[in-house]
């Protein structure tokens, strides 16, 4: 039950924010976010010309808290600005992994026969290779750039939402409530699209937001590897890339806080998808 005149959004809300993890992982998350959007508009970024050799390896400092790199570049600036394109990189990767994977496990669930054995066929064949060495053999072979990189992440990341997907509709196709709307005359498509797919978003829900970190994870490899964004695009996996060679120098900061950015993105968006998996669980509503 979820409490009289509480609905069930309201009722999965509060339990999210109930829960510290929750909490801090939904600040993390909306703090990434709101730097991704705002810095652009308050802090105009030219990476052609932010280098300073004269400034280069410089600690700390109040002009430049970070640091700057061995270009003289400031890490702060690039780090924030490295925000918009690694989220948004992960981000649209997720989104059209999810608008596929779940459409073709909706179909293939709610449809059987030929249809289903080909569709999960396909993601089985996908699901045969690792993940982040799939997805590296892909750019490798198309190229590197940020929009070969979005189409590798979200290939490798269709057979997720495809499966989930199709084991909901596999659940639910048989329930009352389902039955009871076909023999009201509801044809296929609508008993799939009215009450089938909504009654299926929770799971999906959780699957994206777990997924935006592991798409971090693949994007900063990619960019590690000189397979992601190209230079002079501040990019968190770059920047790392640019600047383990210093590892031993002393110049700890060069690599310190963009894999501190990594570290707290896929943090944030862990511990909120861990508490969305526990709010939309509706067994967490009863007793």
């Amino acid at each position: 039950m979820t409490g009289r005149g509480r609905s069930p959004a309201s009722a999965a809300w509060r339990r999210l924010v109930a829960s510290p993890a929750a909490r801090a992982g939904l600040i993390m998350v909306a703090a990434f976010v709101l730097v991704a959007l705002v810095t652009p508009v308050v802090h105009l970024y030219d990476a052609r010309t932010d280098a300073n050799l004269t400034s280069r390896l410089r600690p700390p400092t109040a002009a430049h808290p970070f640091g700057t790199d061995s270009l003289g570049r400031d890490i702060l600036v690039r780090v924030v600005h490295a925000t918009r394109v690694s989220l948004g990189l992960a981000i649209s990767a997720v989104a059209v992994a999810t608008v596929i994977g779940s459409a073709l496990g909706f179909l293939a669930g709610y449809l059987r026969g030929r249809v289903d054995l080909v569709v999960m066929f396909c993601m089985d064949i996908v699901l045969a290779f690792p993940a982040t060495l799939l997805a590296i053999a892909i750019v490798a072979m198309i190229g590197p750039g940020l929009r070969n990189s979005l189409f590798a992440i979200s290939l490798v990341s269709i057979p997720a939402y495809a499966r989930l997907s199709r084991s909901s509709v596999l659940e639910l196709r048989e329930q009352e409530f389902v039955l009871a709307a076909r023999g009201l005359g509801c044809s296929g498509w609508r008993v799939l699209a009215g009450h089938i797919v909504p009654n299926s978003l929770p799971p999906l829900i959780v699957q994206t937001t777990l997924s935006i970190a592991f798409a971090i994870l693949e994007a900063a490899a990619l960019g590690f590897l000189g397979l992601g964004a190209q230079p002079p695009t501040p990019e968190w996996g770059a920047m790392l890339a640019d600047s383990y060679k210093y590892f031993t120098s002393g110049a700890w900061w060069v690599f310190c806080f963009p894999g501190a950015a990594i570290m707290l993105s896929v943090l944030g968006f862990n511990l909120l998808g861990d508490g969305l998996r526990d709010a939309l669980d509706p067994r967490l509503g009863q007793g």
